[in-house]
């Protein structure tokens, strides 16, 4: 695929004789970058990406089905980076779990238009098969670490690991949507994010019992 400038289309960026799927693609996370995952149109996203209104449809039904491609990636890209953070519970489960943790923030923060369409373009995961795959994929890291931290409870007092694993994902997923993510929206911490989620998480794990 290549990108250039055209000099003789008012400098706007335009697209020659490469991949149009990755070209809409690109052009569907620049909008949602500047607009957020609702505030483009198709059209929109043709113009971005240099080609004509009727482009688009050679690879895509509607927008939504753009947005529903760019979540998919979104979460294939997330899963891959909280798996390498997992390392497969090492060192203990408590570093691991921490380090689950900052990889979510840190995805939050700098792929901020992919978090987007994952999280707030109103698109139910369970929408277009590939889709929840993903998505699920994505979750089955903190089950896994959900699963490693309950095995540290007496037997007789253990907790559901999945219930574990969503207050988990529901503490990371509030820290990085109101104060780690890479847009306007973020709002001021006087400590950083990943400090804020760790203490959360130890404060939880004591309330389960969890010795560290």
């Amino acid at each position: 695929m290549s990108w250039k400038r055209h000099k003789e289309n008012r400098g706007e960026r335009g697209y020659h004789h490469g991949n149009l799927r990755e070209a809409l693609i690109d052009a569907a996370l620049a909008l949602i970058a500047k607009k957020g995952p609702d505030g483009f149109t198709f059209a929109e996203a043709a113009r971005e990406a240099g080609v004509s209104p009727a482009a688009p449809y050679r690879h895509f039904r509607d927008r939504d089905e753009l947005v529903v491609e760019v979540a998919r990636r979104g979460f294939n890209r997330f899963a891959k980076l909280l798996n390498k953070a997992w390392n497969k519970g090492r060192p203990d489960a408590l570093s691991a779990l921490n380090a689950v943790g900052s990889a979510y923030l840190k995805f939050a923060s700098s792929d901020a238009a992919l978090y987007n369409a994952m999280f707030e373009s109103g698109v139910a995961p369970d929408s277009e098969r590939e889709l929840k795959r993903a998505a699920d994929g994505a979750f089955e890291i903190i089950r896994k670490a959900a699963d490693l931290v309950c095995e540290s409870i007496q037997e007789d007092k253990r907790p559901p690991s999945l219930m574990v694993a969503l207050h988990l994902w529901s503490q990371a997923h509030g820290v990085a949507s109101l104060f780690a993510r890479g847009d306007a929206a973020r709002r001021s911490l006087p400590m950083q994010p990943e400090d804020l989620l760790e203490a959360g998480i130890l404060i939880y794990l004591d309330g389960l019992g969890i010795e560290r």
